[in-house]
């Protein structure tokens, strides 16, 4: 039996909790402590590089940070930063982003890399983004027939996205810029 089967907690017990949380197959996971001084200014910068990088007004598209993504009853995730399209629903994501952002730290490296990397393969989220603050790199993933298939590792390239609605150019050296001595 697993962990879900007997827990099986669902959105509704999740409004209820008090503290950081996301729901993982009903399941309960508690969010890492408050994100490191680099962790914050990573994610700034990221999200920063997204806005500029989109190419066209894409009116239909908003970039958010830290926002509950309602993948079904049972789980519910909140990603570092999301590049999301036509999503109307207010109270939290309901479809699945065009991007996903993490900025991964010591408490949250295992979870990025293995159970949200399969729910954001399996929901069908076209590129995921790991950000490694130690090394200053990106490991960057693209959705092909289903599977995650890696793009490279980005330190200060520049990233052409012309396969989603509104075409994106992140530059990685500007990303990096502050953070290099």
């Amino acid at each position: 039996m697993s962990m879900a089967e007997i827990l099986n907690y669902t959105y509704e017990d999740y409004l209820n909790w008090e503290g950081e949380w996301e729901l993982i197959e009903g399941a309960p996971v508690s969010m890492a402590p408050a994100p490191t001084k680099i962790h914050q200014r990573l994610a700034a910068e990221m999200f920063k590089a997204l806005h500029l990088g989109l190419k066209d007004e894409c009116s239909e598209c908003e970039i958010l940070y830290e926002t509950d993504w309602k993948v079904s009853e049972e789980t519910l995730v909140r990603p570092d930063i999301v590049l999301t399209c036509e999503d109307e629903h207010e109270a939290y994501l309901s479809k699945a982003p065009r991007i996903i952002v993490e900025i991964l730290s010591p408490s949250t490296a295992k979870k990025d890399e293995t159970i949200k990397f399969d729910i954001y393969e399996r929901e069908g989220v076209q590129y995921y983004m790991l950000v490694y603050p130690d090394d200053l790199k990106v490991k960057v993933y693209r959705l092909q027939e289903g599977r995650y298939v890696k793009v490279g590792d980005y330190t200060h390239e520049v990233l052409e996205l012309d396969t989603m609605e509104c075409a994106l150019s992140l530059d990685f050296r500007q990303v990096f810029k502050k953070f290099r001595k």
